[in-house]
């Protein structure tokens, strides 16, 4: 478990944001979007403000109302938590904690990976990256891969798809 909070938090330490416009969702949007398109991946993908305001979504063919509403879950933990949902729900269970035990309401919120802070070095977190549709580490790690392309960083840690926790 503290290997993937390790990494997790080197993760989102590393990605970090010079400047970030509607412009620049607009761009990190087509370019996943264009992903997947090409992977044929049902999945969701969302660029929201801090404020809620959604600035960038794409739902492709067999995703539903449901991914919007996990979207939104995963959103409300980045924006209460600062901080991704993989590593706050790493955290949780590495605490034995659940979300109901930290005042946080399932309905409101979800203990799953999928969410992503989008901070500006200097100014903190302004907005979320958030998808819906895979398992929660390939959900995370979409957005990990996605955010190293549009930032142009490699030799970003990443946790396996098939790991356990």
């Amino acid at each position: 478990m503290d290997k993937y909070i390790s990494i997790v938090e080197k993760q989102e330490s590393v990605l970090c944001f010079p400047r970030f416009n509607r412009e620049d969702a607009w761009e990190l949007g087509q370019q996943m979007a264009s992903r997947i398109l090409e992977e044929k991946l049902v999945l969701s993908a969302s660029i929201r403000l801090a404020t809620g305001l959604v600035v960038f979504q794409y739902a492709p063919e067999g995703t539903a109302v449901n991914n919007e509403n996990w979207m939104t879950r995963k959103f409300n933990v980045v924006r209460d938590m600062e901080q991704s949902s993989l590593l706050y729900t790493l955290r949780l269970k590495k605490r034995k904690l659940t979300l109901e035990s930290r005042g946080m309401d399932p309905r409101l919120y979800a203990a799953s990976g999928g969410a992503f802070p989008i901070r500006v070095s200097g100014t903190g977190v302004i907005g979320v990256v958030v998808v819906s549709g895979l398992p929660h580490f390939a959900d995370h790690d979409f957005i990990v891969q996605s955010l190293s392309r549009f930032l142009k960083i490699s030799d970003v840690p990443r946790i396996p798809l098939n790991a356990k926790i």
